[in-house]
């Protein structure tokens, strides 16, 4: 791929590279050193067939890579104010991942969507597949995933000599993924067996190379399960909740702030009421005296709301993405001409969800939008998901992402490129789907009820996920006693509206993923308190577009370092 540069727009003058620029572009650098797949997710040529060290010395050297990065800051002070969110943010997020890398929980993490067992497989989604030489990388980079299982399976053994086993529920889900990659007719193999370049035919040599990449591949992934089957799972705990101490450091490392714990799960079980009496409302204007269960019937069994087939989900996803960038440029955003290519994609595996991967560095790889649709599924209804295009595309995940890889004469390479807190992208994009509804994009009652739906599924699990993981009292409303998983998955059902083979996997997710899900519904709850007081104190000078431009060339960064910067340095005491 040619690497190219992007012409950045006029409006804000290139800055001055400062001393605490020049610190997080050498992080960045020895973090793509120590990161390859991170190079590739970036588009950055030159470590295409390489994969991190997933072993316990890999870990360390990430860690130290981000105290070094620490010490050279210690004695730096800010020229600008960018320069004072580079700073806040850098501390506060190498910090905390020393803090966490200190805990141990860093060493060998197990969960069913974001531990290295889908990692290493995933890379190859996002690798180029129109030359000989891509398909090359992609030979070699199969060549190494045995090193790199290998390695991972290393970090999984000295945390068990740690005592550090995941639950049992966790074990077995990647088990069970590992099998499917290691399959006959798994990704590997399907993959090898499907190449093909835009001239047609691959050499013999290389279709040789990409078969005997794809059954080493396979052979180390069995060998993963194996292992985890024989030496972790006879010991691994059954109990799902991780508890207080643990849940309070992955709730800082995906929101960018300590929160009150308690208060959230109040706030959050407030939230999921006010949702739903709004969601009753809706189901009225659906049919009159209808149940919300009742309209959500009839919108699926709405023939004009239903699509059949991945290639008429695809074309959908892209007409209505098209549409709203289309409507929303230049009006309440600003979205650059290389920002206005979005791909929306169906995802090669099966595995449930839906998910945005940002544009290369130079944008010759568009932002994308993908779709994970597991197997048997093949009926898809529109009012469900119109919400959920805003989410990932536009004005969701794709203008805050590439708007930050976008500012190259504002942002240096952490900001633009690594730096990415959850509560942070997730919230704005829960925000998004809010804004879309007051502008008028949601107002027809069943893509209402869809966005509705959306955001009482973050809401519940605010609820899920703090009150499961603390065991605190489950609301009246909902039941009686302490949360256990059980009753959390009852709970859960009652207020996602999914199949029940996309709430498996979500109910999975919560458990081996702890503080993730909530930070969606608390980022937005941030971000929306930030745009209404920024409003009370501009009153009529307040300009909608102005703030958003404002906000997402902040990039992504901690929740507090966000309030800080658009609302002042002694903000976050005030409020």
């Amino acid at each position: 791929m040619t690497h190219q540069t992007t012409e950045p727009t006029t409006d804000i003058p290139a800055r001055v590279p400062s001393a605490i620029d020049a610190v997080a572009d050498a992080y960045t650098e020895t973090l793509l050193e120590l990161n390859p797949s991170l190079a590739t997710s970036l588009g950055i040529p030159g470590h295409e067939t390489e994969y991190p060290d997933y072993s316990p010395a890999g870990v360390e050297a990430l860690a130290e890579c981000a105290r070094e990065a620490l010490r050279r800051l210690e004695d730096l002070e800010p020229t600008d104010n960018t320069d004072r969110v580079t700073l806040d943010a850098m501390r506060e997020r190498l910090g905390l991942d020393l803090e966490i890398h200190e805990a141990g929980l860093d060493l060998a993490e197990v969960n069913n969507l974001a531990s290295p067992v889908q990692d290493i497989r995933a890379i190859f989604d996002l690798m180029p597949q129109a030359t000989i030489e891509d398909w090359n990388h992609i030979a070699g980079r199969m060549a190494h995933v045995p090193d790199a299982l290998a390695g991972y399976a290393s970090s999984l053994r000295e945390a068990r000599k740690r005592g550090r086993i995941a639950p049992r529920r966790q074990l077995k889900t990647v088990i069970e993924q590992a099998t499917a990659y290691a399959a006959e007719d798994g990704f590997f193999q399907a993959t090898a067996a499907s190449a093909s370049t835009n001239d047609g035919e691959l050499p013999q040599e290389l279709r040789e190379r990409l078969a005997e990449g794809a059954g080493a591949a396979r052979e180390a992934y069995r060998r993963l399960a194996a292992m985890i089957e024989g030496e972790l799972l006879p010991e691994a705990p059954e109990k799902d909740a991780v508890g207080r101490e643990h849940y309070a450091l992955m709730s800082r490392r995906f929101l960018g702030s300590a929160v009150d714990l308690e208060e959230t799960y109040r706030w959050g079980v407030e939230e999921l009421d006010r949702i739903i009496a709004e969601q009753e409302a809706v189901a009225a204007q659906v049919k009159p005296g209808a149940s919300i269960e009742e309209a959500m019937a009839l919108l699926d069994a709405d023939e004009a709301r239903r699509l059949h087939g991945t290639e008429a989900l695809q074309a959908w996803m892209q007409r209505l993405s098209d549409k709203a960038v289309a409507d929303l440029a230049d009006t309440h955003f600003e979205i650059p001409e290389p920002m206005r290519r979005l791909e929306c994609m169906i995802a090669p595996t099966h595995e449930g969800g839906i998910y945005y991967t940002g544009p290369s560095d130079d944008f010759a790889r568009p932002g994308r939008m993908w779709w994970s649709v597991p197997e048997g599924e093949d009926t898809f209804s529109t009012w469900k998901e119109t919400t959920t295009v805003y989410h990932e595309g536009v004005p969701g995940h794709h203008l805050q992402i590439a708007t930050a890889t976008y500012r190259r004469e504002l942002l240096n390479n952490w900001r633009r490129n690594i730096c990415w807190v959850s509560g942070h992208g997730e919230g704005w994009a829960l925000y998004a789907e809010r804004l879309m509804d007051e502008l008028g994009y949601l107002a027809d009652p069943g893509d209402r009820m869809g966005m509705l739906d959306g955001q009482r599924m973050r809401a519940a699990r605010v609820v899920f996920d703090i009150g499961v993981h603390l065991e605190l009292e489950v609301p009246e409303r909902w039941g009686s006693g302490t949360w256990s998983p059980e009753k959390g998955y009852q709970f859960l059902k009652k207020n996602i509206a999914i199949s029940e083979g996309q709430l498996n996997f979500e109910f999975t997710r919560y458990l081996g993923w702890p503080g993730q899900a909530p930070s969606y519904k608390l980022g937005q709850r941030l971000w929306e308190q930030i745009r209404d007081e920024r409003r009370r104190r501009e009153g009529a000078a307040f300009d909608i577009k102005a703030f958003h431009t404002q906000a997402l060339n902040i990039g992504s960064v901690g929740l507090d370092t966000l309030r800080r910067a658009l609302l002042g340095a002694d903000s976050a005491a005030r409020d």
